[in-house]
């Protein structure tokens, strides 16, 4: 089976000269369908550089990034249309869940797919099914001001999985949760990917959740490397 994310030798240096830095040094990795891989590591550990890097918005200094079969960076960009890859391919999960104030949840959902060219009405249907799904479809027609951390996050996830992209990405997800919400949002992240056969890959600080992931990165210093979960729980 054809892995949804490639990483080849991939690396970002900042600044030239005697004031370069490697924020990340040549690193490898592939995350399968139905993968749930996590992105440990310390502030300025290069877990940003990465996941902006494969969100195709920061540009590496050098290796080969190939996602959902297409190569998207071979030491420069290939000339994929960015935005509309991402649209199509990657969905987002923020730790601040960025849904816009004046939309009810559906509507935040459904915005996504019209972006996509989808129709209102089948946008709005697609939205509900989805919200439905996460178990929050009768908040459905509330502000997200009307909304607990956990809904918004819900909601958040639903908009994440409206075109439903191969890839998704999650910056800090549980961080701004409690442990009982927090461990809700792991689940449901896990759900999604032995469901829907999307490779989910987290960049997370918070210890409490590791041992919901199938694999586990550690980042430092810019080092990339594998471990298992009990290692990572052992350090912490």
């Amino acid at each position: 089976m054809a892995a949804v994310v490639e990483v080849e030798n991939v690396s970002k240096t900042f600044g030239s000269g005697e004031l370069a830095v490697q924020a990340l040094k040549p690193c490898s990795f592939a995350v399968q369908p139905g993968e749930l891989a996590a992105l440990l590591g310390p502030s300025g550990s290069g877990k940003s550089t990465l996941l902006l890097s494969i969100s195709l918005i920061l540009e590496p200094t050098a290796g080969r990034i190939v996602i959902a079969g297409q190569e998207v960076y071979n030491n420069g960009w290939t000339g994929v249309d960015d935005r509309a890859f991402r649209r199509r391919h990657i969905g987002f999960i923020f730790q601040q869940h960025n849904l816009i104030p004046f939309l009810t949840a559906i509507e935040n959902v459904a915005l996504v797919l019209r972006l996509n060219g989808v129709g209102q009405r089948e946008a709005t249907r697609r939205a509900r099914d989805l919200l439905g799904y996460l178990e929050i479809a009768h908040r459905a027609d509330s502000l997200p001001a009307n909304l607990s951390g956990g809904e918004q996050q819900r909601v958040a996830i639903g908009r994440a999985l409206a075109n439903e992209p191969p890839l998704i990405l999650a910056d800090e997800p549980t961080a701004a949760l409690d442990t009982e919400r927090g461990t809700k949002v792991m689940a449901l992240l896990q759900r999604i990917a032995r469901e829907r056969r999307s490779a989910v890959i987290t960049v997370t600080h918070d210890h409490r959740m590791i041992e919901g992931f199938d694999t586990v990165y550690h980042l430092v210093d810019g080092v990339l490397t594998k471990g298992p979960q009990e290692v990572a729980l052992a350090a912490h």
